[in-house]
């Protein structure tokens, strides 16, 4: 142990004591306050600090809304004043603090004199660290949710492709034949029409399938992905897509490669409702160790600050939140008159992407 002056020593205590964040109490055998710091006196409303200079013992009751015990979350039954004898080094409390409503501190209470029964209570604010741990949760419960509902798209697109569209694509074979057999007139022509409606029934059905969950993203990747989906929307909205690709078929985790892919489709379907343009411009490309996705489009734009004025806005805070996911940050630039570029980076782990090195999301 290093040794120094007791004078050096008192001095070093009383600089930690003026100027430390944490709030110090001093409690004598009694539980009335002998002295208390600066930080604690910010904490404390003065009317209670006046019961405390008073001598009231029971004044930090007045602040004090209970402790955290293995039972519940606030509780006064066994408080950690009541039991002079023991040292509790760390444990939650609440207190009503000035200004500030009800905060998290966690806590250390400790004889420091025992022969006059004196001791210290120390408080740190957890708001700061509450309010952490409550945005990883937050991140973490949006991504299973996500990923729960991309594994039951994959689940419900699987379905649609090989049982339904295989059993429409069965009794398509079937009214076909009928058109061979000795049928005329009306029944023919119904037999035709037929025909027909089930074709667009099966294209819809295949649609469909690749929407929630296209297999060639999982079997191929974000380019083949991509111009399989801007071929169809190409066909069936009138709506040309200029793709540029510079990723030489490079693939990338399940859940990098699934944002990127719903981040560009919310952002089309945006350009398809609101943008009155033909054309949209996708680029796809790494600089940096970082993957960059450009959606541009010189439609009519819209005011950033306002994107609610024409749909909910809904979904471009689901493009930020996916983006967030991935430690991605999802940037929308737009004026009115001066269309919209919608730009997604996501940074990548070194060696971390590959054609072996990825896994479905």
């Amino acid at each position: 142990m290093i040794r120094m002056e007791d004078f050096q020593l008192t001095d070093l205590l009383l600089k930690m004591y003026d100027n430390a964040s944490e709030a110090i109490f001093f409690f004598n055998r009694e539980g009335q306050v002998l002295t208390m710091n600066e930080s604690a006196c910010l904490i404390v409303e003065p009317d209670v600090i006046h019961q405390m200079i008073a001598g009231n013992r029971n004044a930090i009751c007045l602040t004090c809304k209970g402790y955290t015990s293995e039972q519940e979350l606030l509780t006064c039954e066994g408080c950690y004043m009541s039991h002079p004898q023991e040292n509790i080094s760390s444990f939650q409390v609440y207190l009503d603090t000035k200004g500030k409503g009800i905060i998290p501190y966690t806590a250390s209470f400790q004889t420091i004199d025992e022969n006059k029964g004196i001791r210290v209570l120390m408080l740190r604010d957890l708001t700061k660290q509450f309010k952490t741990q409550e945005s990883l949760n937050e991140k973490i419960m949006v991504k299973r949710i996500i990923k729960a509902q991309e594994d039951e798209r994959k689940r419900i697109s699987r379905e649609l492709h090989d049982s339904v569209a295989q059993e429409m694509l069965s009794s398509l074979v079937d009214i076909r034949l009928l058109k061979y057999m000795n049928i005329e007139g009306e029944a023919l022509e119904k037999v035709k029409q037929t025909e027909v409606e089930l074709m667009r029934l099966l294209d819809d059905i295949r649609h469909l399938s690749v929407e929630l969950r296209p297999a060639t993203l999982d079997d191929l990747g974000l380019e083949a992905a991509f111009r399989t989906h801007f071929k169809w929307i190409e066909k069936n909205y009138g709506l040309v897509v200029h793709f540029t690709a510079e990723l030489d078929s490079k693939r990338y985790e399940g859940e990098i490669e699934t944002v990127v892919y719903r981040v560009c489709q919310e952002a089309i379907l945006n350009a398809l409702k609101y943008a009155e343009t033909d054309d949209v411009t996708i680029r796809l490309f790494e600089n940096d160790n970082i993957l960059i996705l450009h959606v541009i489009d010189e439609g009519i734009g819209f005011h950033v600050d306002h994107p609610d004025a024409k749909g909910t806005g809904l979904g471009l805070y689901g493009m930020k939140e996916r983006a967030e996911l991935v430690n991605g940050q999802l940037t929308i630039l737009s004026e009115p008159g001066k269309g919209t570029v919608v730009q997604l980076e996501i940074p990548l782990a070194k060696g971390g992407t590959s054609n072996e090195n990825h896994h479905s999301g």
